[in-house]
């Protein structure tokens, strides 16, 4: 039996439908079963339950072979990061108390580093968390997600503008979250190995120019760049807390002066198939 959290997800609901195509046995962590219906029709079992509740968690991940794990982004906490240890240091315990064989982590580019990488601290400290149980660990650490282009799509199409916190020409590793689901479903597959580092990438790096050339031939228009400041008020307008926003300004600092980036040694380079190309037209 496989474990799934956040399976009504992008990249958790991929890695479900993989391993359900497989054959496998899968049970599937949502906060609204309603919302897994597709899953439990394919064969799931769908467990309705707040990550934060350890019992429950523990109770769904019993004996599992393999669990995917990864911690729900919620960019209004005003504690983002107390928050978000406390849950990693919670998960860990579960783990333990559950006897899981596997677990697969979705953690982040750079998050080899304890400082200077803003947001991406969470994933430091997740993967410190989870080293400490002494259970067989994979960390898929992605990169940029290509969909976090959508937030920007609408001032492309209708003012041929794509605003950018990157610099238009710096090119950087993206990938698409489907292919963040299948390279975990796929590491659940393979088994444990001890601890692993999957450092996941797209098929290419990108830059914000290439981004806006590709936006462009597929909306029959000019499209182009405009570099917007690593400004705390900026992240704010998403709606996201002070702490938040700071560590969202923090991490796209570490993007430009390339703390932000692979760890390289020790870690097995991949490569998700799915383009730039590919990501945008299906979002457009």
């Amino acid at each position: 039996m496989f474990v799934i959290t956040g399976a009504t997800g992008n990249t958790g609901s991929v890695a479900a439908q993989t391993l359900l195509d497989a054959g496998k046995q899968v049970r599937v962590v949502v906060r609204n079963a309603a919302k897994a219906k597709n899953l439990a029709a394919r064969g799931a079992e769908v467990v309705e339950l707040d990550l934060a509740d350890e019992a429950a968690l523990t109770k769904a991940f019993r004996d599992a072979e393999g669990v995917y794990l990864l911690s729900p982004p919620d960019l209004t906490l005003p504690d983002f990061f107390v928050a978000r240890k406390k849950l990693a240091e919670s998960f860990a315990r579960v783990l333990k108390a559950a006897g899981v064989k596997h677990t697969v982590y979705l953690s982040s580019m750079a998050a080899q580093h304890n400082s200077g990488t803003g947001q991406i601290l969470s994933a430091h400290n997740a993967e410190q968390a989870l080293r400490t149980t002494g259970l067989p660990v994979t960390f898929v650490r992605a990169a940029y997600f290509m969909e976090n282009w959508a937030l920007v799509l609408q001032p492309a199409r209708s003012d041929g503008v794509l605003p950018s916190f990157i610099a238009a020409s710096r090119a950087i590793p993206m990938v698409a979250t489907r292919d963040i689901g299948t390279t975990a479903a796929r590491a659940l597959l393979d088994g444990p190995r001890g601890t692993r580092i999957i450092e996941l990438g797209g098929p290419a790096e990108v830059s914000p120019a290439e981004v806006a050339t590709t936006l462009g031939k597929l909306l029959g228009r000019d499209v182009n760049v405009v570099e917007v400041p690593l400004e705390v008020s900026a992240f704010a307008a998403f709606g996201a807390s002070p702490v938040v926003a700071e560590g969202f300004r923090d991490m796209y600092q570490g993007l430009a002066n390339g703390r932000v980036n692979w760890e390289g040694r020790g870690a097995e380079a991949a490569r998700g198939t799915t383009s730039i190309e590919a990501l945008l037209r299906s979002l457009i």
